[in-house]
């Protein structure tokens, strides 16, 4: 009876937990090249001028896209007293 007592909660927690997933955008560069493919698309964001990107999707099933995340630098603006 006492070990039903943890079974029931860490099935909940179980069942509870989502998945996480990995960062998409490396936001060290600005452009970043959209696969699509019947496996399944992703996104990878290694490329430093749109030109370069587009060689690399040439004849793919593939877009450029510029990475929404590149250079932003949370800062906290300045107190104002």
């Amino acid at each position: 009876m006492r070990k039903l007592v943890w079974v029931i909660p860490a099935i909940g927690m179980i069942l509870a937990a989502t998945p996480v997933q990995a960062q998409t955008y490396d936001p060290n560069y600005p452009v970043c090249l959209q696969v699509y493919g019947r496996a399944g698309n992703y996104i990878s964001c290694r490329y430093t001028a749109m030109g370069q990107c587009q060689m690399a999707a040439s004849g793919r099933a593939a877009q450029c896209i510029t990475n929404p995340f590149f250079g932003r630098v949370y800062r906290r603006p300045p107190r104002v007293y």
